[in-house]
């Protein structure tokens, strides 16, 4: 059996094809995209940052209305995903399991199935938890005249949906792969998380001249460090525990719009188990081959 995925640089080089596939992706969508202040831009993290809870989960659960796996399936992925996460186990072979499982799902469906269900589950669930004043955020930059991209390990499809739906730019997110306009059940790259955003990011300003020390990124997740630090503006967003204590050591701005802070108490296994249920739905995204 081939480890070859198991090496740091193997996972590198899959981090940066999944950022660039991803920028490839999102130029098309700006290329003639004309703003007053061209060499400025914000990037958006999607979940508890943009809307509360995770796109991920709302999507499983429209995938799953629609039949497109059965409940062993579903409850299978949401084990492996809630497994990782409590015992922080990330063997790799496990890994790999649980995603050509949860891609298996929606191999050999047509893109334009996936597209179109993406605009219903949003209309259906999304909509209404998206958070007010981060939308505020985004309406800023617009005004200012600057693009504005979501960045987020979702798939694709609801990334731009999402974007669509709020009148922004366009997405940034994860990558699979499609055979004429027919999902091949792979991933391009890695999912894109972490540093893989950072690379997407980075990709995008090379296409579209951004000069990164003027553009404004905003996340509520420590995972996004490597996105929020090749700007000149980041920005908290409902943070959690380490990324505000980061934000505040280094002087970043902090916004919170959860009242009580009521998302900083919840469970560690509530959230692993949400978290699970979603990662049943990660490998819903594509790129065009050939």
């Amino acid at each position: 059996m081939d480890h070859g995925y198991r090496t740091p640089r193997n996972l590198r080089a899959r981090s940066l094809l999944a950022g660039e596939a991803s920028a490839a992706a999102a130029e098309v969508e700006s290329a003639f995209l004309a703003t007053p202040d061209p060499s400025a831009a914000a990037f958006f993290d999607v979940d508890n940052t943009i809307m509360q809870g995770a796109s991920l989960f709302h999507l499983a659960r429209g995938l799953y209305k629609r039949k497109f796996f059965t409940t062993s399936q579903l409850l299978d992925a949401a084990w492996k995903q809630t497994y990782f996460r409590l015992a922080g186990v990330e063997d790799p072979e496990h890994v790999e399991s649980a995603r050509a499982s949860a891609l298996a799902f929606i191999a050999g469906h047509e893109v334009a199935e996936l597209e179109a269900v993406c605009l219903d589950i949003f209309d259906e669930q999304m909509a209404s938890r998206i958070w007010p004043g981060t939308r505020a955020l985004t309406q800023m930059h617009l005004d200012e005249g600057q693009r504005v991209w979501l960045v987020t390990a979702a798939p694709v499809e609801i990334a731009r949906v999402i974007a669509a739906r709020l009148g922004l730019t366009g997405a940034l997110g994860t990558v699979a792969e499609s055979v004429d306009g027919v999902y091949t059940g792979r991933l391009v790259g890695e999912m894109l998380h972490h540093e893989a955003k950072a690379d997407a990011v980075r990709a995008l300003a090379r296409t579209e001249g951004l000069d990164l020390e003027r553009c404004s990124a905003y996340s509520d997740s420590a995972n996004d460090l490597p996105m929020l630090s090749l700007v000149g503006r980041p920005c908290a967003i409902n943070p959690d525990r380490r990324l505000r204590e980061h934000a505040r050591r280094h002087g970043w701005q902090v916004w919170d719009y959860r009242t009580g802070r009521k998302a900083a108490k919840v469970g560690v296994l509530g959230a692993a188990v949400a978290g699970g249920l979603a990662g049943a739905a990660f490998g819903v995204s594509r790129a065009r081959r050939g």
